[in-house]
């Protein structure tokens, strides 16, 4: 690709973008990649799972959550792809409106997925600026710098002031007094990694848009 002169690129780009954003020899990428991520993801929040029940310090517990929404996000991004800056490589961000539409076509996801919910990956990806924030408003009460274990229901105490804190009952992470529940999230990586796999075994070819028989069918766009 780096050989690619941005003119061609973005020929190229404008070529594949009218087509629906993924080529049918290319399908296979596709699907593979999206599982690749799906089992990373999966397999940490098995660790999580097993942790859990161990005697692990709360800081590890909380490292494997972490993990598993990181590739969380990672796999959102196949569905609601970033957008290119830059006018000479428009044709890129058509490309890849297209594929997105294609995949959640494809794998019947909709805005309500939890994968869309990006609230708890923005959480971490930008944690340092919030962390800034919270500093400078938070200046009165009881501090807990460390990441403890507990009820999330201790972040509604007016004077508590919760660092990070994880509710394995409730499946509640809170990170600077906000909550954020991901037991929907694992359920939902898991139904995009079943899709991923009978894909893979069945010629490597998405499903198309009028699919009928997958387990969870999809809710209604809001």
């Amino acid at each position: 690709m780096d050989d690619l002169s941005i003119d061609e690129r973005n020929r190229r780009a404008a070529i594949v973008a009218e087509q629906g954003g993924i080529l049918p020899y290319c399908e296979a990428f596709y699907i593979h990649s999206i599982l690749y991520t799906a089992n990373q993801c999966q397999q940490a929040f098995s660790r999580y799972r097993d942790a859990s029940s161990s005697a692990l310090p709360a800081e590890d517990l909380i490292a494997t959550v972490q993990t598993a929404v990181g590739h969380a996000a990672a796999l959102s991004r196949y569905f609601w792809p970033s957008r290119t800056n830059g006018k000479r490589l428009d044709n890129d961000s058509r490309l890849r409106k297209q594929r997105g539409e294609r995949l959640r076509t494809s794998f019947q996801v909709t805005k309500r997925s939890p994968l869309f919910n990006r609230d708890l990956r923005n959480a971490w990806e930008h944690f340092d600026e919030k962390l800034d924030r919270y500093l400078l408003s938070t200046i009165a009460g009881d501090f807990f710098p460390t990441g403890i274990l507990g009820n999330h229901s201790l972040a509604d105490d007016p004077v508590g002031h919760v660092f990070k804190l994880l509710d394995t009952e409730a499946e509640c992470l809170v990170l600077l007094n906000e909550k954020y529940f991901f037991g929907a999230l694992r359920a939902e990586v898991d139904r995009v990694a079943a899709i991923a796999t009978d894909a893979g075994r069945n010629g490597a070819r998405l499903a198309s848009a009028d699919v009928g028989n997958l387990s969870t069918p999809p809710a209604a766009e809001p």
